[in-house]
C-alpha cells in the first residue's frame, strides 16, 4: 500500500502519521527524502527483510530531492505488498508525473490549514477536542477560545493541554490562562478607543510596541476600521456579514454594538481617520506608532 500525506496542516498530518504508526506492529522505518540516495530505493520497497515480514516505510519531504522524486515512477509500481510506504510531503508539484502516478496508484490525504471561513468546522474539532481529554467546554467557551487563539491547530491543541488540568473551564477562565492572539490584542486596542478610553489606548500601544510591528498592528487596525464601517452602513446581521467578508463572526459582533452606537457617520468618520493615518505613512517620515496612537485618538474623540 502507497500513502500520500500532503497539504500545509502539519498537525492533522503529524496525527494521521502517528495514528498509522499505532496501527503498525513493529518498528516503523523512517527516511529523509531529503538526502536519499537512488541505490536505497530498492530496499525500501521491495518486500520483508531478515528483520521483519510486514514494513511500514516513512519517506518525508522526497520531492525536495529531484533525483529520487523523479524516479519513483518506476519503482512505484514494485512496492511489494508486504510494505506499507509512506510518503509525507507538505507542497508535491501537482503538475509533475510522479504526483500523477501517485494519483492512480496511491492513497491521497490532502490537509488543508484552516482559515476565517473555517470558523464552524475549528470550534466544532475544539469541542469535540475537548471531549476527548476529558474537559467539558460549552459552544460559548469554545468560540471565545478560537477568537483568542485563532485556527492554528498547534495553539489549540496547547490551549486545550492548558485548560484539560483545571476542574471547571468558563469563559472568565479561558481570559485569564490563555494568552490572547496579535488579532485579540489589536481589537482589545481598537475597542478602548470606541470606548473613548484615550488613556488605556497609550497605555496599549506602549506595551505593543515592545513586541509588535507597527505596520502589521496598523494593517490589522485598519481591518477592524473597515469592519466597523461595514457593520455601521450595512443593515445585514453580523454573522451574515461575516461570510461576506471571510472574518471570524465572533469578532464582528463583538464589533456589532460600537457600530449601532456609532451609526453610519460615526463608522465613517472612523475609517477616515485611518485612511488619513494610512496615506501619513506612505508619504511622510513620522514614526508609524504616532500615526497609529493619533488615529485611535481621533477614533475616540467620535
Amino acid at each position: 500500500m502507497i500513502i500520500l500525506l500532503t497539504g500545509e496542516n502539519s498537525f492533522e498530518i503529524n496525527r494521521a502519521l502517528g495514528q498509522l504508526i499505532a496501527d503498525f506492529d513493529g518498528v516503523p522505518e523512517k527516511v529523509d527524502g531529503a538526502e536519499l540516495e537512488l541505490r536505497q530505493l530498492p530496499d525500501l520497497v521491495m518486500g520483508a527483510t531478515l528483520f521483519a515480514e510486514n514494513r511500514l516505510v516513512i519517506i518525508k519531504n522526497v520531492s525536495e530531492n529531484k533525483t529520487i522524486w523523479n524516479a519513483l515512477p518506476d519503482w512505484l509500481p514494485r512496492v511489494d505488498q508486504d510494505v506499507q510506504l509512506v510518503l509525507v510531503d507538505e507542497k508535491p508539484d501537482k503538475r509533475t508525473k510522479t504526483y500523477k502516478d501517485l494519483q492512480k496508484i496511491a492513497k491521497i490525504h490532502e490537509f488543508k490549514l484552516w482559515g476565517d471561513r473555517d470558523t464552524a468546522a475549528v470550534e466544532k474539532w475544539v469541542s469535540d477536542e475537548a471531549g476527548r481529554s476529558g474537559l467539558q467546554l460549552d459552544k460559548k467557551s469554545a468560540r471565545l477560545l478560537v477568537g483568542r487563539v485563532g485556527a492554528d491547530q498547534w495553539l489549540l491543541h496547547q490551549a486545550l493541554q492548558k485548560l484539560a488540568v483545571l476542574d471547571s473551564v468558563t469563559p472568565e477562565v479561558i481570559e485569564d490562562i490563555i494568552e490572547a492572539n496579535p488579532a485579540e490584542n489589536v481589537f482589545n486596542l481598537f475597542e478602548a478607543a470606541l470606548k473613548g478610553d484615550t488613556k488605556r489606548v497609550a497605555q496599549m500601544i506602549e506595551t505593543l510596541q515592545l513586541s509588535e510591528d507597527a505596520y502589521r498592528l496598523f494593517g490589522l487596525l485598519s481591518m477592524q476600521a473597515f469592519q466597523l464601517l461595514t457593520l455601521g452602513v450595512s443593515d445585514k446581521q453580523s454573522a451574515d456579514i461575516a461570510k461576506d467578508l471571510g472574518a471570524h463572526p465572533f469578532a464582528l459582533s463583538k464589533l456589532s454594538p460600537y457600530a449601532k452606537r456609532l451609526g453610519k457617520d460615526g463608522a465613517k468618520k472612523v475609517f477616515a481617520a485611518f485612511v488619513e493615518a494610512d496615506a501619513a505613512m506612505k508619504t511622510s517620515a513620522s514614526d508609524p506608532w504616532l500615526l497609529i496612537e493619533r488615529a485611535l485618538v481621533k477614533a475616540a474623540n467620535i
